[in-house]
């Protein structure tokens, strides 16, 4: 699947993160962890990393700096009420898009099914 995935994800990857937190709080590397436990195993702490701070900027997760026992405190995530609110649209507009997409996938199916039997005649 390979760059398709990276493609797909490049959309995605915030929803998919803010569903993470609204599990329960995190950090960026178990973030990370929790994607890769999922599947996305090609995902680099640097892409989460980045997305944590675009969502921070915009106000969509409340920030808790925690001490760490190795090096600098650790910012702990969470979801806020804009961060909720910006889920549910991501969820909305996920079960749109899969509906299309499920849709056209089996028009197509059947449309290749309907031409191969014509073609068989």
């Amino acid at each position: 699947m390979g760059n398709q995935m990276t493609e797909m994800l490049k959309g995605t990857l915030e929803g998919i993160v803010l569903a993470i937190l609204a599990a329960r709080p995190a950090y960026g590397y178990e973030i990370t962890a929790r994607l890769r436990e999922q599947g996305f195993s090609d995902i680099v702490e640097g892409t989460v990393y980045a997305l944590l701070v675009r969502i921070e900027q915009r106000g969509l997760v409340d920030v808790e700096k925690i001490p760490s026992e190795k090096g600098p405190p650790r910012k702990v995530y969470s979801l806020n009420t804009q961060g909720r609110e910006q889920l549910r649209e991501f969820w909305r507009t996920w079960s749109f898009l899969a509906g299309r997409i499920d849709q056209l996938r089996t028009d197509t199916t059947h449309d290749t099914a309907h031409h191969t039997e014509e073609g068989d005649k």
